[in-house]
Parts: structure tokens; C-alpha cells; sequence
């Protein structure tokens, strides 16, 4: 092979890398709770087809609540908010604690409460709702609302659950929040 051919195909593997580097999804960082790949603006992680896609209506309610989620934790908060936005039954538990989390995030703490107060409304039983509002509750300098929402979470879960742990973290070293 001449030294031009290989530089041409040294070249053209270079470019098929690089595309391939841009298309591929990102993990959230930070996210222990979820896998679901981030995907650049306008674009939604399909859990069918294990790609980054143009949103469309065939993607259900609980792709694009997962990837609302993903975003958030990656600190996308009003691109996440914008997802939960598409999502059709919006009187959901899962969907009103992600958008009090986005809200909460972008420093709305009282707005945050009441989307996950809605939550919990809906689902008394669901612990990552508990430990984010305990967490506003911190926020907000309320420890014995938060102690309430850690007590409620032991209660669900146990003390060796994710969520219990994690509040109990924030309660005791708030500066974590």
C-alpha cells in the first residue's frame, strides 16, 4: 500500500470514529439509579431500538419519563422538563417526583414540594419520592419534616435501602444536597 493510501485510510477511519463518538448516546454521570444514555438536544434515548432518535409519538410514556429522568441527573434540568412535558398522563407518580426534581434542581424548592407532594398523593409507597422530598425539606431547613420522610422510607424499604440511605446522608450532611 502507497504511503497516500494509507494516510486516506488512516483519515477515513479517523472520520468513522469521531461519527461514531458524536452518535453514540452518554451515560448520565453520576446516575446509580438508571442506565438510560443521555442523547444530544432534540434527540430522546429509545430503549427499543438502543439508539439516540428524533422524538416521536412511538416513543411510550415510560421511555421518555426514564430519559427525563437521565436527563435531570445529568443536570439537564429544563431539557428534562421539556420531556415530561410530551408525556401524555402527566397524573402519574414517577413523572410528578421527576419534575419536582428538575424544578427542585433549578433552584424551585417550594415548587419542587408540591410536585412531589402530588407524588406521594398518588403513591405513599414510593420511596425515591419520600427521599427527594426529604431532601427539599433539608433544603428548606425543615429536619423534622425530613426526619418524618426518612422515617416513612424505613417503613417502605428498610434502613438499607438506597433512599433511606441517601436522606439520611443529606439529613446529616446537608452540604451533599
Amino acid at each position: 500500500m502507497t504511503h497516500s493510501r494509507i494516510r486516506f485510510a488512516s483519515l477515513a477511519i479517523s472520520a468513522c470514529l469521531v461519527a461514531a463518538i458524536h452518535a453514540a448516546p452518554v451515560l448520565a454521570a453520576g446516575d446509580d439509579d438508571s442506565e438510560t444514555p443521555t442523547c444530544k438536544k432534540g434527540e430522546i434515548y429509545d430503549t427499543k431500538t438502543k439508539r439516540c432518535v428524533k422524538q416521536s409519538s412511538d416513543i411510550s410514556d415510560q421511555n421518555r419519563t426514564d430519559y427525563a429522568y437521565s436527563l435531570a441527573k445529568a443536570g439537564r434540568y429544563d431539557e428534562a422538563l421539556a420531556i415530561l412535558d410530551t408525556v401524555k398522563d402527566q397524573n402519574n407518580a414517577e413523572v410528578l417526583n421527576y419534575r419536582g426534581y428538575a424544578t427542585r434542581k433549578l433552584g424551585k424548592t417550594d415548587d419542587g414540594i408540591s410536585f412531589y407532594l402530588q407524588s406521594v398523593k398518588l403513591d405513599p409507597h414510593y420511596a425515591k419520592v419520600r427521599e427527594y422530598l426529604g431532601e427539599a425539606y433539608v433544603i428548606k431547613g425543615q429536619l423534622d419534616l425530613a426526619q418524618e420522610q426518612l422515617a416513612t422510607i424505613k417503613t417502605i424499604c428498610g434502613t438499607s435501602c438506597e433512599e433511606y440511605q441517601d436522606l439520611n446522608e443529606a439529613i446529616t450532611n446537608p452540604s451533599k444536597i
